[in-house]
């Protein structure tokens, strides 16, 4: 790593949600009911601007993609493996 990163965000893929913590906030385990399914997210993660943050991508079940396309971000969530990419939105 280039420097040490000032925000760690772990996100946590699951069949159908995904499961984020930040600075020990951790975000809710189950699905809120009456959310639509795939198309709406029920917790919204917002990172500081202008901060090098280190993303840790990990997969529950299955393999699964998670993406930030405003920053040009995909990464790959696989059981039992832990993936690690560096962002610092602007």
């Amino acid at each position: 790593e280039v420097g040490g990163p000032s925000v760690t965000l772990n996100v946590l893929g699951h069949q159908w949600y995904w499961e984020y913590s930040l600075a020990n906030i951790e975000g809710e385990r189950e699905p809120k009911v009456g959310v639509a399914r795939l198309l709406d997210v029920d917790n919204k993660v917002v990172l500081p601007s202008n901060v090098l943050t280190r993303v840790l991508v990990r997969a529950g079940d299955v393999i699964h993609s998670w993406a930030l396309p405003e920053l040009g971000v995909k990464v790959d969530a696989v059981p039992g493996r832990l993936n690690q990419v560096g962002v610092c939105p602007g």
